[in-house]
C-alpha cells in the first residue's frame, strides 16, 4: 500500500499519483499511516461528487470507522487534521451553514486595499533585514512569516504570538508525533487573545466573532478562529513558497525577470492547478455503502480529497498549454458548501508578496540545484522546506 505522503514529500508526486491511477483508477486505497488506510479520490469528476453530496459523503469524523473501532488510537499524530472538532469543518447540512456565515462575514469585512499596502509593507520591511547579506531563504525568513503577520494584524496578535502560532501550526500540519503539542499550543494562543478581547473589544476579527450571533459561547468562537487562522496560514506560505519556486526554476516564469511572457498571475494560476496549497484534503467519512469510481465504499471509509491529482486528471486537459492558460477551473480552493471562503484575500497576499520579492531583489537566483529541493513533511501539504537564494547585496537593505 502507498503512503499518502508519498503524493507530497517524494521529488516528483505526479509519477506517484499515475503510478496509482493505473492501478486502481481514479480512487485508490492508501496508507495515512501504518495500518491505517484511506481511499485517495483522484478524479476530478469524483471529487466533485464527494464534495457536492454532504449527505452520502460527510466531514463528520465521528463517522470514521477505523476510529470507531480503535484502530485509529486517540493520541494518533492524525488527530489535528482528521478527528472532530466543534467548528465548520466537522459540520454538514444547516449546522454548517451557521458556522459558516462568521467566517464569510469576517472575510467579508476585509478591507482589501488596507490589507494590500501593510503587506506590501510588511514584505518590504523583511527583505530589507536581509538585503545586505545577499542571500536568503525565501521560506523560512520570508514566505512563512508574511502570511502570519498580515493574519496576527486580521485577528488582533501580536508579532511574537504569531512566530509561536507558526512554529505550532508547521507541528499540526505535519501530522507526526508533535502535531497534538502543536494543536495544544495553537489554541492555547489563540484562547488568550480571545479572551483578551472579551476584557478590551478592538477593530479586528476576534472581536467580530466574539459578537457574531451565529457562535454560541467561547469555544465555537476559538473554533473558528482555529479554522480561518490555521487554513490561511499554511496555505498561503505553501502558495508565496510555490510560486517563487515556479519563477525561479521554470524558464517560462523564469524569464519573466528578464522580460519574458508569462508573469507573476499565469505563476500562481500554474501553482493552484499543479501544486496547489493543499495537496490532499482531509477528509469525508461515507454515511452508507456505495461506490465510486468503481470501488466499493463502505460505510465509515475516510475519503481524501486528492485536490493535486485531480487537477492533473486526464480527462480535463486538452494537452495544449496554450489552450489552458489562464484556466482556472482548478479544484485548489476545493468545492461544493465547503469551499475555501477566502480566495480572494489569499491571491491578494500572496500576489504582493512575490512582486515584492522580485521588485526589490532584481536579480534574485537560487541558490542550489532545483532538484535539491525538497518539501517540508507532510502527508497534506507540499511546501518547500526551504528556498535558499543568491542577489546583490544592497548595504542597509532597500524598500
Amino acid at each position: 500500500m502507498i503512503p499518502l505522503s508519498a503524493t507530497t514529500t517524494c521529488q516528483d508526486p505526479h509519477t506517484v499519483v499515475r503510478r496509482l491511477r493505473r492501478e486502481w483508477g481514479e480512487v485508490a486505497w492508501v496508507e495515512l499511516e501504518p495500518g491505517v488506510g484511506a481511499w485517495l479520490v483522484m478524479g476530478y469528476h469524483e471529487v466533485l461528487t464527494i464534495a457536492r453530496q454532504e449527505k452520502l459523503y460527510s466531514r463528520d469524523a465521528r463517522n470514521w470507522r477505523l476510529f470507531q473501532e480503535g484502530v485509529v488510537p486517540p493520541d494518533s499524530g492524525l488527530g489535528p487534521m482528521m478527528f472532530w472538532r466543534p467548528n465548520v469543518i466537522g459540520a454538514d447540512g444547516a449546522e454548517h451553514r451557521r458556522l459558516r456565515r462568521p467566517l464569510d462575514d469576517g472575510v467579508g469585512a476585509i478591507d482589501q486595499r488596507r490589507m494590500r499596502k501593510s503587506v506590501e509593507s510588511m514584505c518590504g520591511q523583511l527583505v530589507a533585514a536581509f538585503a545586505g547579506r545577499g542571500s536568503a531563504d525565501l521560506v523560512a525568513e520570508y514566505a512563512a512569516i508574511i502570511p502570519m503577520l498580515a493574519i496576527a494584524d486580521l485577528f488582533g496578535l501580536d508579532v511574537e504570538q504569531g512566530h509561536e502560532l507558526l512554529a505550532a501550526l508547521r507541528a499540526l500540519f505535519g501530522s507526526a508525533e508533535d502535531s497534538q503539542e502543536g494543536n495544544r499550543k495553537f489554541e492555547e494562543i489563540l484562547g488568550g487573545v480571545m479572551h483578551a478581547r472579551k476584557s478590551v473589544p478592538a477593530d479586528d476579527l476576534t472581536t467580530r466573532f466574539l459578537a457574531h450571533p451565529d457562535l454560541n459561547g467561547d469555544a465555537e468562537v476559538l473554533q473558528s478562529m482555529v479554522v480561518m487562522i490555521s487554513a490561511a496560514q499554511e496555505t498561503t506560505t505553501t502558495w508565496i513558497s510555490q510560486t517563487l519556486r515556479l519563477m525561479l526554476t521554470d524558464p517560462r516564469f523564469a524569464g519573466r525577470l528578464r522580460g519574458g511572457r508569462l508573469g507573476v498571475d499565469d505563476a500562481l494560476d500554474e501553482v493552484l492547478w499543479r501544486d496547489p496549497p493543499m495537496t490532499n484534503m482531509p477528509a469525508r467519512y461515507a454515511l452508507r455503502d456505495t461506490e465510486l469510481g468503481g470501488q466499493r465504499i463502505r460505510r465509515g471509509d475516510a475519503l481524501i480529497l486528492g485536490l493535486s491529482a485531480a487537477n492533473a486528471d486526464p480527462r480535463v486537459h486538452t494537452g495544449d498549454e496554450t489552450i489552458e492558460l489562464g484556466n482556472r477551473a482548478h479544484l485548489a480552493w476545493g468545492a461544493g458548501p465547503h469551499v475555501c471562503p477566502a480566495p480572494v484575500p489569499a491571491r491578494l497576499i500572496t500576489r504582493t508578496a512575490v512582486e515584492t520579492a522580485l521588485h526589490l531583489l532584481p536579480d534574485v537566483r537560487l541558490a542550489v540545484a532545483a532538484e535539491e529541493l525538497t518539501p517540508h513533511p507532510s502527508p497534506w501539504t507540499r511546501c518547500p522546506a526551504s528556498l535558499p537564494v543568491h542577489f546583490s547585496a544592497t548595504p542597509g537593505g532597500r524598500s
